[in-house]
């Protein structure tokens, strides 16, 4: 089990203060996560698989560096993708797939659009409780799985309002990936901007790089299932 260890180390990076260690299951989960995201940009369902990696190694690496509220979050994750992988493979009587790339209707995405807007206010006032919270949801779990698992010692969070956009637009974004709306992209580019000045911020270089490569990622995304749903538009005109 030492493979899966934080401790394992593959590289040192030299990028800021000291450098950076890159553990062996940091820099699978890493690979896996950003094979996700390319073949996601694709349409390509080979996405889910490579995300349950992902969010499945990044569970064990929370783990181990105590973050039990995020590793709770691997759990949705874990289950957005089941639903996701499920949802892709349908298909119609034609064989065609029976989710189409599309733009949500107007009044979905003013919904939509309310609600994150909400959800990250009330995130950035009780970020701190909430993610006591799901931190001692996540260790009571553990213990009753037979992990033996104390509760860490919780610091205020560094940045709340930038955790909540984080935290609330993830969550909208892999649901509205699940249902291949076009959005869910814009979401993406938001996300990792944001977490490209937050990693370069507290100094970890590396993680800031990965992110700038995951925004590229995003905003080819953006581009392909714009033109994508545009298709779909002309085709459903055009059957009229």
């Amino acid at each position: 089990m030492d493979f899966f260890s934080t401790h394992n180390i593959l590289v040192h990076i030299p990028l800021g203060a000291g450098g950076y260690d890159l553990s062996w299951i940091e820099a699978i989960g890493t690979l896996a996560g950003l094979l996700c995201i390319w073949f996601a940009s694709l349409e390509k369902i080979i996405n889910y698989p490579f995300g349950l990696i992902n969010v499945t190694l990044f569970a064990v690496i929370f783990f181990q560096i105590q973050l039990y509220a995020s590793l709770l979050l691997q759990l949705f994750f874990f289950a957005a993708n089941l639903y996701g992988w499920y949802a892709w493979s349908r298909q119609t009587a034609d064989n065609e797939a029976a989710l189409k790339i599309r733009w949500l209707p107007l009044p979905k995405a003013l919904a939509w659009g309310a609600g994150c807007v909400i959800a990250i206010a009330l995130m950035t006032r009780y970020i701190d409780p909430v993610f006591a919270l799901l931190t001692r949801a996540a260790v009571a779990l553990m213990n009753a799985l037979g992990l033996a698992v104390a509760m860490p010692d919780l610091q205020p969070d560094a940045f709340p309002f930038w955790d909540a956009c984080m935290m609330v637009l993830s969550i909208a974004a892999m649901v509205l990936m699940t249902r291949k709306y076009v959005e869910n992209w814009l979401l993406w580019v938001i996300i990792n901007v944001i977490s490209v000045m937050i990693f370069a911020r507290q100094g970890v270089y590396a993680m800031s790089l990965e992110y700038a490569i995951l925004t590229l990622i995003a905003l080819n995304g953006s581009r392909i299932w714009i033109r994508s749903a545009r298709q779909q538009g002309s085709r459903a005109l055009s059957a009229q």
